[in-house]
């Protein structure tokens, strides 16, 4: 039996425009509506967006043949197996069973796992992602039973940790699809003791329950070791009748303690812990029950999604979104016009700039994303000193306006002049307002992050609400090519033998050309996901959707700021 695999997102049955005109009809005639300026764009050139496409398929076709793996799972016969031998539903079927049905679902870090030094673990073993449930946003983490026994490897606790961190985040229900033969063993040393290792999400499970973040476990196979406390930590608890498990040590190790045959069903079944330790709290005669007892238990939890005061009809934009990778320049992707970008995400490709004419290579202004009011930060050229001070001006105004910032980073090179004293402070400035920002953030890298003022740009560490990379971006300290200059030099001084030299130049190349990737960054979860640029629009106004459900930005304390 194949695995159904699950799209990174899928589009409602109705266009969301429709919807959302729906709901909004009775805000009055569209005279009240704002008219924000639209943007007057040149018309593309043929030859050079077919170059550049044509560049960009090169990505493209990296990215998805890296998700295809991840969709593979641990192949057909471990599926079979899974499905055949130990009836049970492969991982993709349990989230379809519990989200809503023709209801989007955002897969986070599909990529998680691909290709690290331990060997490939698809989707990092688990699939985490957020849909509705019973018409209430959750966060899914859902381990793949079928991939090594549903084993926990270091990215594993990675990508799970990082779910939990989101959920917190934006104070997303948590629902454990569990399946988990505990920890890699061989890998432990990775997994086990620190503070960011695997018993890090039993302290987040802890905290958010007591954040009043339901948290809901459903389990259907194996729950051993440390993983035995996900469920038992968990506010409400479904168990599956002679699939599910919870122990912390299995019948193997009751045998070597103590000489006693145990059956895994008497030592943790469903009967021992709903009937004799009253550890999970429903009884499940298989899956699909399981599930459906989840969806009911989801539709008590008081959780209700805040309606948004001032959303607008959702409205398509004027440039198509599928022109969006033929802006890639294919000699140099510093260089994309991000006016373009954004008038192939916004709604009606409308765009009220701020600060038009000061630090111009910094574009930051309001545009409605889905009908949602954002405010857009966007690199167009070295973040200089006045477009630093314009973005802390910008960022400040969101924060006090309570309106959610999108970043569209892809920062440049910095040039070392006399001048960079004052560019320092500045984006010293920048730094500290975007840190203290308390509104959500939503970041895409549709270029380059490269060197610090990717930090300014609501970098991964400025602990945005989602990171997510086109296919072709960059991560790096330094441009490539100034690793690989310096590379060079020190070689020069140390090796003597010329052969030896270009031996090792060439593999420090080929190692810097990978670790910069996107892909290689999604993998490590230094992203939330890889997307394709036409998708952007589609997956921000689901992040919007997310971010605004349930959360309630603070208002921003801001630190000392030196002059």
């Amino acid at each position: 039996m194949a695995a159904t695999v699950l799209n990174k997102f899928r589009l409602l049955t109705a266009p969301v425009e429709t919807i959302c005109q729906r709901c909004v009809a009775s805000m009055g005639s569209s005279a009240a509506l704002p008219k924000f300026p639209t943007l007057k764009l040149d018309q593309l050139n043929a030859e050079i967006s077919k170059a550049n496409s044509e560049n960009f398929s090169r990505h493209e076709e990296v990215f998805k043949s890296a998700l295809a793996v991840a969709h593979a799972g641990g192949g057909a016969k471990a599926i079979e197996r899974h499905t055949q031998r130990n009836k049970k539903m492969v991982v993709e079927d349990r989230v379809k069973a519990l989200i809503d049905e023709d209801t989007p679902f955002l897969e986070l870090s599909p990529l998680a796992g691909f290709m690290m030094e331990y060997g490939t673990v698809p989707r990092a073993g688990v699939i985490t992602g957020i849909g509705s449930v019973c018409g209430k946003l959750c966060m899914v983490l859902a381990n793949d039973g079928a991939f090594k026994g549903g084993t926990s490897y270091p990215i594993t606790v990675r990508k799970q940790l990082r779910a939990q961190e989101i959920a917190q985040q934006n104070r997303i229900p948590c629902i454990y699809v569990v399946d988990s033969g505990g920890a890699f063993l061989p890998l432990q040393s990775d997994i086990f003791p620190d503070k960011n290792h695997g018993g890090r999400a039993f302290y987040n499970e802890a905290i958010m329950s007591a954040e009043q973040i339901p948290q809901v476990a459903v389990v259907c196979g194996s729950c051993t070791a440390g993983g035995a406390y996900v469920p038992t930590m968990a506010q409400e608890t479904v168990i599956v009748h002679r699939t599910g498990s919870v122990f912390l040590g299995g019948p193997p190790l009751v045998k070597a303690a103590l000489g006693e045959i145990i059956s895994t069903e008497d030592l943790g079944g469903a009967t021992v812990h709903c009937k004799v330790s009253g550890c999970t709290d429903y009884f499940a005669q298989d899956e699909k029950s399981a599930f459906e007892t989840c969806r009911d238990i989801v539709s008590t939890l008081n959780v209700h999604h805040e309606d948004i005061k001032g959303r607008l009809p959702s409205r398509l934009p004027l440039y198509d979104p599928q022109d969006l990778p033929s802006l890639i320049p294919s000699n140099d992707q510093h260089q994309i016009d991000m006016f373009q970008v954004i008038a192939r995400v916004v709604d009606a490709s409308a765009f009220h700039e701020f600060k038009q004419m000061f630090g111009p290579s910094l574009i930051t202004g309001f545009a409605h994303v889905d009908g949602y009011l954002v405010g857009i930060v966007g690199n167009q050229g070295e973040v200089t000193a006045d477009a630093a001070s314009k973005g802390a001006h910008f960022v400040t105004l969101c924060n006090e306006r309570q309106i959610p910032l999108i970043f569209l980073q892809n920062t440049s090179p910095e040039i070392a002049d006399k001048g960079n004293a004052l560019q320092l402070k500045c984006q010293a400035r920048m730094m500290a307002v975007v840190s203290c920002s308390t509104v959500p953030k939503i970041t895409v890298v549709v270029g380059n992050a490269v060197g610090p003022t990717h930090y300014l740009m609501g970098g991964k560490a400025m602990s945005p609400n989602f990171v997510f990379s086109w296919p072709n971006a960059v991560r790096c300290a330094e441009t490539p090519h100034t690793v690989m200059e310096a590379v060079e030099a020190g070689l020069r001084g140390s090796v003597e033998d010329e052969a030896k030299r270009e031996s090792m130049i060439a593999k420090y190349k080929d190692r810097v050309a990978m670790e910069t990737t996107a892909v290689f960054a999604s993998s490590r979860v230094l992203d939330d996901g890889v997307i394709l640029p036409q998708d952007t629009r589609d997956v921000v106004s689901q992040c919007l959707r997310i971010v605004t459900a349930y959360n309630h930005p603070a208002k921003p304390a801001y630190p000392v700021i030196r002059m």
